[in-house]
């Protein structure tokens, strides 16, 4: 199988923060129909540049079901230049079966032809992008990586 590496922070949640409540985070239009829809395709793994103690919790909340395989924090990544990168390599994974979708591509600069850059999401409720990724991601397995999705 395929296994599809995703970031939490401007990808499947947006934060935002006011004085009433502090910080929340929304969820990206879509989220549900992407696990569902690639779960039986694809392992599927949050490798987020947030710290584990800020997103167990937030993965918890948008996979109730439990299509997420694993979880990988800001302490997996590598930091180079300024930013976190996700060095896929360290997945034990066919590197050729691995799509990592973000919307900073520094993220997979170890790995540029496995990643898709996704815009980042802004928390615009009318946002298609997840449901668009799902579809493209279903009829082309392993993504064609290297490319800039949804800009």
């Amino acid at each position: 199988p395929y296994t599809l590496v995703i970031e939490l922070t401007d990808v499947l949640l947006h934060p935002e923060w006011s004085l009433v409540t502090g910080w929340r985070f929304k969820k990206r239009p879509g989220i549900d129909n992407l696990f569902q829809q690639l779960a039986p395709l694809y392992e599927i793994v949050i490798f987020t540049s947030e710290t584990g103690m800020t997103a167990f919790p937030l993965i918890d909340s948008v996979d109730p079901h439990g299509f997420i395989s694993y979880r990988l924090f800001r302490d997996a990544t590598r930091y180079m230049g300024g930013h976190h990168v996700k060095d896929i390599s360290c997945l034990n994974r066919e590197p050729s079966k691995v799509v990592v979708v973000d919307c900073k591509k520094e993220a997979f600069r170890l790995q540029p032809f496995n990643g898709l850059a996704l815009k980042k999401w802004d928390g615009n409720s009318d946002d298609r992008t997840l449901f668009d990724l799902s579809a493209f991601l279903k009829s082309e397995p392993g993504g064609g990586g290297g490319t800039t999705f949804g800009r």
